[in-house]
């Protein structure tokens, strides 16, 4: 069939021969790709979604396949590129997500070695799609840097893998792990003498941030240190971790150990609120105690604040950020994070810290321990005395202020016989690590223990 000429400037009339645009694919990319990720967050911080870590990522896996196969549907439907790989990624997600709220706390070690190099695989299968059938703009400022990300997380989520399994064996257990009712902790005890120095680490740490100290008690008496749940090699606990659960897990530690008492408790940063609810409860445990720059408890004794939030009670959001970031740990994030602290203490007890601080339970144990962290101050400040047991403060005095002081000093009321030490430029964490400021605490407890054999008044 023939056709008329058009003039210049005249409009062909529709024969049917071209079809008409449709839809625009850039829009589609990024709507698509927002919706996965509206949809992700909707889901992990959903109140129906119990907030621990399977259900929150598998949720949030859900959620992404959603976002893919918006793109699969609106590309095929509306615009002239269609992109019905994207059924692919969002079956695999979808399918993935169903599978880790199902069994991945049963089948987490298989997992582990699993979902890295299967999404690795599945990020290179979607760019090479991608290039052959995305021709917008979006596939290089939007596509390609979501990618990028998904490879990122392969790659760490391998790596930390092989870290943690050869972690296992560069860092074997020292010690022995006893049952204390639903889960094991780790303790070891060396050195002889009595009475036993017990020490409990701060926040966050565990038994071998004493590297410097312990050895150095253990010339002199018998001396211990032990993991709180989900810390160096003791096994996670279901329970809420605040200062009362800490002292009741740690006494019947002591007792199936069978460790004699009565004990020198010395407490780091937030072991101080541990060790003074210890000796609030056990009284007859304590024979002495050296309080290292502790976290002051609170400021008046509230019964009623002293309780621990359980899983179904406390903020939801809060559980929701330990599932999250516990979920970050299983790519590497947390290990890249902590992987320059702890530089003063010697190689094997630092890097035995750095590797054992990269796993998702002690993310997790690490966030839950400072949800609980008024009520443990709530909890520690119902000790109100100590009698003429032997007491020795010690306040880092480069990190200190006059309120902090203030309080180190009220601490030190707690017995007729202490001694509130202010040590010059020590900080927090180097009263503790550094090999100068470590062996002025090493002193203080060897003062205390002194004192306790001798029944002589504290060396002030």
């Amino acid at each position: 069939m023939a056709t008329t000429p058009t003039l210049p400037g005249q409009v062909r009339p529709d024969d049917g021969s071209q079809p008409e645009p449709r839809g625009h694919i850039g829009r589609v990319v990024a709507g698509s790709l927002a919706t996965g990720l509206i949809a992700a967050v909707l889901l992990a911080l959903a109140p129906f979604v119990p907030p621990d870590e399977d259900h929150v990522t598998g949720a949030a896996l859900c959620g992404f396949a959603v976002g893919w196969a918006t793109l699969a549907v609106l590309s095929t439907r509306y615009t002239e590129q269609p992109q019905r790989w994207a059924v692919v990624p969002a079956l695999v997600m979808g399918v993935s997500g169903l599978l880790v709220i199902a069994f991945g706390d049963s089948s987490r070690t298989l997992l582990n070695w699993i979902w890295p190099p299967m999404l690795l695989a599945l990020v290179i299968w979607i760019f090479i799609q991608a290039r052959r059938q995305l021709h917008s703009s979006t596939r290089f400022w939007l596509l390609y840097p979501v990618l990028a990300v998904l490879a990122l997380a392969a790659v760490g989520g391998g790596y930390e893998t092989v870290r943690e399994q050869a972690d296992t064996t560069a860092y074997p257990m020292a010690g022995q792990m006893v049952d204390v009712g639903g889960h094991s902790l780790h303790l070891r005890c060396s050195g002889s003498g009595s009475p036993t120095v017990v020490l409990q680490p701060g926040g966050g740490d565990f038994s071998s941030v004493w590297a410097r100290i312990a050895p150095a008690v253990a010339a002199h008496t018998r001396v211990c240190v032990y993991d709180r749940p989900g810390r160096g090699w003791s096994e996670p606990a279901d329970s809420p971790q605040d200062a009362t659960q800490v002292t009741t897990d740690l006494h019947a530690l002591l007792q199936r150990a069978h460790v004699p008492g009565p004990y020198v408790l010395a407490g780091h940063s937030f072991g101080g609120l541990y060790v003074l609810t210890h000796a609030a409860r056990y009284p007859d445990d304590v024979a002495g105690m050296v309080l290292i720059d502790s976290t002051n408890p609170a400021t008046q004794a509230v019964p009623a604040n002293a309780k621990a939030y359980d899983t179904s009670s406390y903020d939801a959001a809060t559980s929701r950020v330990a599932a999250l970031t516990a979920a970050a740990a299983r790519v590497g994030v947390v290990r890249l994070i902590g992987s320059f602290g702890y530089g003063d203490l010697p190689p094997q007890p630092r890097d035995e810290i750095r590797a054992k601080t990269a796993t998702a339970d002690y993310a997790a144990g690490w966030i839950d321990e400072f949800v609980q962290a008024n009520a443990s101050g709530a909890e520690a400040v119902m000790l109100t005395g100590l009698g003429a047991k032997p007491l020795v403060v010690l306040t880092a005095g480069a990190e200190t202020d006059a309120t902090h002081n203030a309080a180190q000093k009220k601490l030190a009321t707690l017995s007729s016989d202490s001694s509130h030490r202010v040590v010059r430029g020590a900080s927090h964490i180097g009263l503790i690590t550094n090999e100068q400021y470590a062996q002025g605490t090493t002193q203080a407890i060897l003062d205390v223990v002194s004192s306790a054999q001798n029944h002589l008044p504290l060396a002030k």
